[in-house]
């Protein structure tokens, strides 16, 4: 490869990049905790009152209720299916006429904007994942990012490919910190590579779904795209409302008659966790029954019925599914881990966090490559670059460890948990902000990592001691979700301080013309260093 093209991948790779790396940060580190949804969800909701066996059926008078309150909801309106711990509400949810989805919890009186609906600790940590927490724009913004970060794991590739395994195995510790954080930088960025490529592409395939569809709607397809995705994305055949009135199925009758339809068709299993109407309450009605299902690379099946006979009309599961259906069930397994269970989830955790210490080390890779050697004030560009990396990345460590916290001991203090995980995470993330262009980042690395080591381990020891009793319970039956979350709080803890130590060594006892380092430029000992070098 030719010196100039090389220089040119390399610029590409470095400003994509960099571009991209805050962002990226975030969604791979909410990403790897986001792997133990279902875990985190039944940590945070310490009732131990589990869903009641006439919950469908109550659910079944609060939609016919709703239908006759919003004539609109007859269209189509869905309802979710209580899970196996009580943090799963059971919720309907329509589109008024305006366009404006509604949503209504089992025991609530009035509809609400769906949009305004609290989600709880796990659910945020979701958004993290997937929008950044910002509201309406966030998910695009992902979509495009996912595309710039396409782009630097090419170029990167392309970069390292005739090296390719003698990089491999090239980790070399020592005083040239710029080399070992590069060797680091690329065994990982190698070894992982395969998995970099499968977020990428997944991750804007699922962001920018709706940006493709509008566009390819309005310049090839003259307006008919969207009635055919919806079809395509559907077990419901073309519906019809017939007029005149009929007796719908309950939920809980039409998830039993799904799974029973399922289990004949091969499925390994099929649970029921949402279902929507069609026509509701009218002749012609149908209803489709999406659930999970194991042992396949889209655990996400469907089953459509007649509402009002249970007749089946239509299934896409797994072995079933036509090439629409299985494209995107795997887009979405691949893009999850959800298909290999609970090794595989640990695998994602694994590369989820490998992938966030990819982009905070090529931040880091920055920094060393622009520093003057020479000289203790750094330009700068690089004290911006180093001040955003604290602030940002360790800075949402920080944040996403404090709302744990804060989920935690809210209720003890008479706040809602749902109501106070995301002002709670904004606040912190903000301080931490703060807090590194006020220290200067190299004793703000360390103190914020001293800080989340603290919090972490506090999260830990704190449930153990404040709900020992569903602890115990939940051990006893067999359910080790809760100690699970308390051991990692702690293990990951452990790790924080153990970077909390590294980092001040190197800001005590590192290169003086650095921004790492503590020590004062034009002090004594920094000057005979400089003088030495």
């Amino acid at each position: 490869m030719k010196a100039s093209t090389l220089r040119t991948f390399t610029t590409v790779h470095t400003w994509t990049g960099l571009l991209a790396g805050f962002a990226l940060f975030i969604a791979f580190y909410a990403g790897a905790l986001t792997m133990f949804h279902e875990e985190i969800d039944a940590w945070a909701v310490p009732r131990t009152d589990m869903a009641r066996a006439d919950t469908m059926d109550r659910a079944h008078a609060m939609l016919a209720d709703i239908v006759a309150k919003h004539p609109a909801a007859r269209e189509q309106i869905g309802v979710t299916y209580p899970a196996d711990h009580p943090s799963h509400e059971v919720a309907a949810y329509w589109m008024e006429k305006n366009g404006e989805w509604k949503t209504q919890s089992l025991g609530e009186t009035a509809a609400r904007d769906s949009e305004d609906h609290e989600h709880g600790l796990a659910d945020f940590v979701y958004e993290l994942h997937y929008d950044l927490g910002i509201p309406v724009v966030g998910i695009y913004l992902m979509g495009v990012v996912s595309v710039i970060y396409g782009l630097a794991l090419l170029t990167g590739l392309l970069i390292h490919l005739p090296n390719l395994v003698r990089e491999l195995f090239a980790l070399r510790p020592g005083h040239n910190l710029k080399r070992l954080w590069q060797d680091a930088h690329n065994v990982i960025g190698i070894l992982s590579l395969p998995f970099h490529i499968i977020f990428a592409i997944t991750g804007a395939l699922l962001c920018l779904t709706l940006v493709m569809l509008v566009a390819f709607n309005t310049a090839i397809f003259d307006g008919k795209l969207m009635p055919a995705f919806e079809r395509m994305t559907s077990a419901l055949p073309a519906t019809q409302d017939k007029g005149g009135t009929a007796v719908m199925l309950s939920p809980a009758e039409l998830g039993a008659r799904a799974r029973q339809a399922a289990l004949a068709a091969g499925a390994a299993n099929f649970e029921p966790d949402y279902m929507r109407y069609v026509h509701y309450g009218r002749q012609g009605a149908a209803a489709e029954v999406r659930g999970t299902s194991t042992k396949t690379l889209g655990e996400y099946g469907m089953v459509s019925l007649d509402a009002a006979s249970g007749k089946v009309l239509g299934m896409q599961l797994s072995g079933a599914r036509d090439a629409n259906h299985a494209t995107y069930s795997a887009i979405f397994g691949l893009h999850f881990g959800n298909f290999g269970g609970l090794p595989l989830r640990w695998l994602y955790f694994v590369l989820g966090l490998a992938g966030a210490f990819l982009f905070y080390s090529g931040n880091l890779l920055y920094i060393e490559s622009r520093r003057k050697r020479r000289q203790a004030d750094q330009p700068l560009k690089v004290r911006a670059m180093a001040t955003a990396t604290v602030g940002v990345c360790i800075g949402a460590c920080f944040a996403i460890s404090t709302t744990f916290l804060a989920n935690l001991l809210g209720p003890l203090w008479g706040a809602s948990p749902t109501a106070i995980v995301q002002p709670v995470c904004f606040t912190a993330f903000a301080a931490a902000i703060l807090w590194t262009f006020w220290r200067l980042p190299a004793r703000a690395a360390v103190e914020l990592l001293w800080a989340t080591a603290f919090i972490s381990v506090a999260v830990g020891v704190l449930d153990a001691t404040i709900h020992g009793e569903r602890l115990l319970r939940t051990l006893g039956e067999g359910r080790f979700a809760v100690l699970g979350v308390d051991v990692v709080a702690i293990a990951m803890g452990v790790g924080f301080a153990w970077l909390g130590f590294a980092t001040r060594r190197r800001a005590i006892e590192g290169d003086p013309c650095s921004v790492w380092s503590s020590r004062r430029p034009g002090s004594e000992r920094a000057a005979r260093e400089l003088q030495e070098a």
